[in-house]
């Protein structure tokens, strides 16, 4: 049809619709529809005979647990064959886990009874529609029941946005990013070139830091500190008067500078505009990794991590030096993944720009 409009425009514009028979326009125009419905047709009912229906992407893990899935048309796979545990203090195994789920729609796990919770807690964070298949109740979080191959199945995590809603996320960052980048080339340039000259090394810094469905992405920063005093895994969280921030980075951190190349992880698609703060591997609160204080710290993660947030705006950044800091971070980080709506991060792109300057900033 769009064929069709477009031979109309073009045959007005050039004045030389006389030449064009209303008679074979007509019948082209006729048969276009007929053809193009009988493909939908055709494609339609080819997709619902090749997957019995059943249009989810749906993944089976067994751990240690049986189920008769006999006309099940589903992928399944065994933890054991794969090397996944479901193991809350590794940050590596979980980022196993999200790489695996991010290709399905719907995942189920076939656990005996006392590996369930970990599940359920994976499940949570990694982003996705997740179910326990049950033989009995038990304390799991249950959001829902559903059912499968004729089994209960308890629902315990879903994804947090809707297609509808992951799309005007994406266009608001897009919309934003693409003509921020263009105009602040020159200050990038001139940034990178006051880096490489106050000391050796790299102009960027790249670490791992957790990112949506818990797994590990590199994220992007201009180098604050002397190289040979860069901290890989983040253990030492950066302080008032650190030796280890170089004279430029000083001031860029001061400023809020060094996040600006976090834009291409944004062009990318590993972060968003507005979200939860990336933390690093190792960061730590009172000596112990934020995970070892409160489990439910992987759930922060469902959806992409922020450039700014809601945390960032009522003044929990810098340093996580006492279990509240962290606390007060993951308060406001699921505050804002369950009430999540376009116009509030709307709301806290313009609420950062009163923060880029502020006192826990160093």
């Amino acid at each position: 049809m769009i064929a069709e409009l477009s031979l109309l425009i073009l045959v007005f514009f050039v004045n030389n619709a006389t030449h064009v028979s209303r008679l074979t326009f007509g019948a082209s125009a006729v048969a276009t529809v007929t053809l193009l419905a009988f493909a939908r047709a055709a494609f339609a009912s080819h997709v619902r005979l090749a997957t019995r229906g059943q249009l989810i992407n749906e993944l089976v893990i067994f751990d240690g647990a049986e189920f008769d899935m006999s006309g099940a048309y589903s992928q399944s796979v065994h933890a054991a064959h794969i090397g996944l545990k479901p193991d809350l203090n590794d940050p590596q195994m979980l980022n196993l886990f999200g790489t695996l789920a991010v290709s399905f729609d719907r995942i189920l796990i076939a656990s005996v009874p006392e590996h369930q919770a970990r599940w359920a807690m994976m499940l949570k964070g990694a982003d996705v529609n997740g179910e326990i298949l049950m033989k009995e109740a038990n304390a799991v979080g249950a959001i829902g029941l559903q059912s499968f191959c004729g089994h209960e199945t308890m629902l315990v995590s879903r994804k947090a946005l809707n297609v509808p809603s992951r799309i005007k996320k994406r266009v608001l960052d897009l919309a934003i990013t693409v003509p921020l980048l263009l105009l602040i080339v020159p200050l990038l340039i001139l940034v990178a070139v006051a880096v490489k000259l106050d000391s050796r090394g790299p102009v960027l810094f790249k670490q791992d830091r957790v990112g949506r469905g818990n797994r590990l992405f590199k994220v992007l920063k201009f180098r604050s500190m002397r190289t040979e005093d860069c901290d890989a895994v983040g253990n030492r969280s950066a302080s008032r008067g650190d030796d280890r921030i170089t004279r430029v980075g000083r001031f860029i951190r001061a400023t809020s500078i060094d996040e600006l190349p976090q834009l291409f992880n944004v062009l990318l698609g590993d972060m968003s505009l507005v979200g939860p703060r990336p933390h690093a591997l190792g960061s730590l609160a009172e000596e112990r990794l934020f995970w070892e204080i409160d489990q439910t710290y992987w759930h922060r993660h469902q959806l992409k991590p922020g450039i700014t947030g809601l945390a960032q705006i009522r003044g929990h950044r810098g340093a996580t030096l006492q279990k509240s800091d962290l606390i007060n971070r993951l308060q406001a980080d699921m505050e804002y993944i369950q009430g999540w709506d376009i116009w509030r991060d709307i709301s806290i792109l313009f609420g950062t720009f009163r923060v880029l300057v502020h006192k826990n900033a160093f």
